[in-house]
Order: C-alpha cells, then sequence, then structure tokens
C-alpha cells in the first residue's frame, strides 16, 4: 500500500487544532486525503481551520478545554459517535515556557505539566481500548527538542515533554503486541505563536516572539516532514534546524560539551 493510500483511508484526531503545528497538520492530512477531527478549546478557530483543509465537509470539530476531565471525556464519546473510530490520535495541545526557575511559582509548574503531559496521556489512555478493539492505531505525542535537551528558561516545559517523551517509549512496549504503534515529535523552532502564549514564572504570558521562533521552519514545511515520517511508520521523529539537530546528536555523543556550549548560548 502506497504512502497516499495509506493516510486517505485514516481518520486523525488532532488536538490543538485551532492554530500553529495543529492547523498545519490538520491541513497537510487533509490535503493527502485522510479524514480530520480538530480539537481545541476554540470552536470559531477550528471551523475555520476545517474551511481550510481540503474538502471541509467530510472533517469534523469537536470543541472542549482538554485540561477538563469531564470534558474530555464528552470529547471522546462525541468523537467516537461521530467519526466511528480514530486511526491516528495526535497529541499535539501544549503550552510553552519562558521563565528561569528560580522565578517560577509552583503553581506555574504545575500548570505546565498539566498541560503539556497529564492532559495528553489522559486523553490517550481513553482511546487506547477503542484502538485495541478496532485492531490497532497509532498514537503520536508531540513532545519537543526542549524535552531532549535542558535549556534555559524552559525547565518545567522541558521537564513535561521529557515526561511525555518517556511515558510514550513505555506505551510502546507495553501496546506493540495489541499493534498499537507510537511515536514521538520533536520540534525545534517553527514559526509558531508558541512563544507569544507561552507562560512566564506567574503564569502571564510572554506576549512576543522569540527572534529564534520567528526565524524557525514554517508550520508547513514542519507538517509535511511529519506525515511523510508517519506514514513510513518513523517512531522518532525531529524536525528542526541544523543546530538544534546537531544540538541532539552532540548530547548523544558528549553530553558534558554539550551542556558547556549551553551554558555560553544566548537562550531566550
Amino acid at each position: 500500500m502506497t504512502t497516499k493510500a495509506k493516510i486517505k483511508h485514516l481518520t486523525v484526531w488532532i488536538t490543538g487544532a485551532s492554530s500553529g503545528l495543529g492547523e498545519a497538520l490538520a491541513i497537510e492530512f487533509a490535503r493527502r486525503g485522510a479524514r480530520v477531527v480538530l480539537s481545541g478549546r476554540n470552536t470559531a478557530k477550528l471551523e475555520a481551520v476545517k474551511n481550510k483543509c481540503k474538502k471541509p465537509k467530510k472533517h469534523h470539530v469537536v470543541a472542549f478545554d482538554i485540561l477538563d476531565a469531564e470534558q474530555t471525556k464528552a470529547a471522546y464519546h462525541t468523537v467516537m459517535s461521530q467519526a466511528g473510530q480514530v486511526d491516528w490520535l495526535i497529541n499535539n495541545a501544549g503550552v510553552s515556557q519562558r521563565s528561569l526557575i528560580m522565578d517560577t511559582e509552583e503553581a506555574v509548574e504545575r500548570q505546565l505539566m498539566e498541560i503539556d503531559y497529564f492532559a495528553q496521556t489522559r486523553l490517550t489512555r481513553l482511546l487506547l481500548p477503542a484502538m485495541i478493539e478496532q485492531g490497532g492505531g497509532k498514537v503520536v505525542m508531540v513532545s519537543s527538542v526542549a524535552g531532549l535537551l535542558g535549556t534555559q528558561y524552559r525547565g518545567a516545559y522541558g521537564a513535561a515533554k521529557a515526561a511525555l517523551h518517556m511515558w510514550a517509549n513505555s506505551l510502546r512496549a507495553e501496546l506493540s503486541e495489541q499493534n498499537i504503534q507510537v511515536a514521538t515529535i520533536f520540534p525545534g523552532f517553527i514559526q509558531t505563536n508558541v512563544s507569544i502564549n507561552a507562560l512566564t514564572g506567574d503564569g502571564s504570558t510572554q506576549g512576543t516572539m522569540d527572534e529564534a521562533t520567528d526565524k524557525g521552519l514554517s508550520a508547513a514545511a514542519f507538517a509535511k516532514q511529519v506525515v511523510k515520517a508517519l506514514a513510513k511508520d518513523k517512531e522518532y521523529v525531529i524536525v528542526a534546524g541544523q543546530k538544534e539537530k546537531l544540538a541532539t546528536v552532540l548530547n548523544r555523543v558528549s553530553p558534558s560539551k554539550l551542556y558547556q556550549v549551553i551554558r555560553k548560548a544566548k537562550v531566550t
């Protein structure tokens, strides 16, 4: 079966689909023929993204607050009743951080963990029994290069994304015999509003664009690379610039050398 044919027959549920990476992924999956379920908190924004997708009437919008356990359960039931089944779940919802550890309130660290880790694992656990019953599926966690490399201003965010990565590894080991595939995506700097929406030490949003984010890979280019890799059943997908990719290699070869570089680097 060709890559295009495989994608064409999929129903793909994407969280955080109202903008940024989620929006780009929804458009790319739809372009390749998949039926997409778009989720986020804002119905109007999700409908706008759906209308950008190829054959918009084919797709579904299910809005909910992923931090709310009851709303998440209700959304799951709505998706299953509307779509019938979900072949791939793309756990993309999340928020970043821009604050030093010493300046970050514990409540903000907990908020980051709730959004970037617990909300993702909760939704995955809800969907897994149905995936197993239907004969298999794919769970995709959108982690971050920050989940591989600890850098300044992203202490709790990197920790949450690393936790997601490790949880995905365990899930892969536990459910491989049930035909559940697990993939983890590690984006580097991508041109989205991630830095604008990032939480600062007191929980307020940063409200400004980082230079590195502004000069990053386009969201559309990111989505094309990700969908292509997932269609080839890649399990670890790093989508980043050359410097970030080099840093991940150096981290495997010599973590001490990498952190000498990171300590001296201007990170914002």
